[in-house]
C-alpha cells in the first residue's frame, strides 16, 4: 500500500479545496473508461462521449496520450495538476501548459512503469497537448455544469469539516474514498498500491473533491504541496433521475422525503440536500421540520452557518428497514 507520513502540524494545517481543473481531470477519466456509476453519469456520458471520442480519433498522438499518462499504479502528474485553492480553471490549466517538455517526458516514463516512451511520445509538445485536451473536456462537459457540481461539492466540504469537529481527521480519512484510511502513528494510507512512503511532514496538504464517483487519485507539487482527490459523498444525480429510493419507503413518507432521509446516514446541511436532490430550498425545509418532528432526524451541529442534520436511531432503523424491503 502508499502511504505518507505526516506530522501532526500538517494534518492540523491541511485544507479542503475545490479545484475546476480536479474536476476536469475527473471528468477526462470517466470519458476514458466509459463507465457510469449511477444513471445521472449515464446520461451526461451518452451527451459527451461521442465528440470526445471523435476528438481523439483525429489526434492519434493524444489519444495515446490519454492511457499512457493514467497509467496502471502513477498518473503522470503534469496532467493532473496539483490544487492550490482558489484559482479558476484558466490559472490550472496554464500551469499544465507550462510544464517543461523534459519534466512532462519523466513524468510519463513513470506512469508508464520506467520503461521508454512509445516513440509518437517522445516529443516537446506533451503538457501542451494535454492542456488542450483539457480546456475541451472543460469547455464541453463540465463548465455547463459547474454552478452546480460547484454547490454539490462546496456542500461537501461543509460536512466534511463538521465531521472533522465531530470526530476527529481519523473519521474522515477512513470514509474519503476506498483505498485511503488512517493507519495510526502520523501515517496516512492513500492508496493500495505498492508504493514507497513518502514523508510529507511540513508539506501543504490539501483534500480536493470531484463529483465522479469511481475516481480518486494523489499528486504532488515537487515536496511543497500535496493533494489528495476523492470523490464527494453526494452522487450528482442526472436533472430527471435522481435515483431509487426503497420502494416501501417511499410509499410511507413520500419520495421525496423518504430520498432526504435516505441521504443523511452522514451529516448534511440545508443546501448540500437542495444540491444533491435538485428539491427546492423551501421542499427540502419542509421535509426536514416533518422527519425532526416525527423523531427521524435531528440537528447535529453547525459548519460555519450552516445547520447540520443527520438520522436519528429511529431513522437509522426505518433507513435499514427501508434498504431490506425495498
Amino acid at each position: 500500500m502508499g502511504w505518507w507520513q505526516i506530522s501532526a502540524d500538517t494534518l492540523a494545517g491541511s485544507r479542503f479545496v475545490l479545484s475546476p481543473l480536479a474536476e476536469t481531470f475527473a471528468s477526462l477519466r470517466l470519458l476514458h473508461t466509459a463507465r457510469a456509476a449511477h444513471p445521472g453519469e449515464r446520461a451526461w456520458l451518452d451527451a459527451h462521449l461521442p465528440a470526445y471520442r471523435a476528438r481523439l480519433a483525429a489526434d492519434p498522438v493524444t489519444a495515446l496520450l490519454v492511457p499512457s499518462a493514467l497509467g496502471t499504479v502513477w498518473i503522470a502528474d503534469f496532467v493532473t495538476g496539483t490544487p492550490r485553492g482558489g484559482e479558476t480553471f484558466e490559472q490550472e490549466i496554464e500551469r499544465v501548459r507550462t510544464v517543461s517538455p523534459a519534466d512532462a517526458r519523466a513524468q510519463l516514463r513513470v506512469s508508464l512503469g520506467g520503461g521508454p516512451l512509445p516513440a509518437p511520445l517522445d516529443r516537446d509538445d506533451l503538457a501542451e497537448r494535454a492542456a488542450d485536451l483539457l480546456t475541451h473536456v472543460w469547455e464541453d462537459a463540465v463548465r455547463p455544469y459547474w454552478a452546480r457540481r460547484r454547490r454539490v461539492l462546496e456542500a461537501d466540504v461543509v460536512a466534511r469539516v463538521a465531521q472533522v469537529g465531530r470526530g476527529g481527521w481519523a473519521t474522515v480519512l477512513d470514509a474519503l474514498r476506498p483505498g485511503t484510511r488512517w493507519l495510526g502513528d502520523n501515517r496516512l494510507q492513500v492508496n493500495a498500491h505498492e508504493l514507497p512512503p513518502r514523508e510529507i511532514s511540513g508539506a501543504e496538504l490539501l483534500f480536493v473533491p470531484v463529483t465522479a464517483q469511481r475516481v480518486g487519485w494523489v499528486s504532488s507539487e515537487g515536496t511543497r504541496r500535496y493533494a489528495l482527490v476523492y470523490p464527494c459523498a453526494g452522487a450528482l444525480a442526472g436533472d430527471r433521475d435522481r435515483g431509487p429510493v426503497p420502494a416501501g419507503l417511499g410509499a410511507l413518507l413520500g419520495t421525496a422525503r423518504a430520498r432526504v432521509l435516505m441521504l443523511l446516514g452522514s451529516p448534511m446541511s440545508t443546501s448540500h440536500l437542495v444540491a444533491v436532490t435538485g428539491q427546492g430550498l423551501g421542499s427540502v425545509g419542509r421535509h426536514l421540520r416533518v422527519l425532526r418532528d416525527a423523531g427521524l432526524v435531528e440537528r447535529c451541529g453547525r459548519a460555519g452557518r450552516s445547520v447540520l442534520y443527520v438520522r436519528t436511531a429511529a431513522g437509522e432503523v426505518l433507513a435499514e428497514a427501508g434498504l431490506g424491503g425495498g
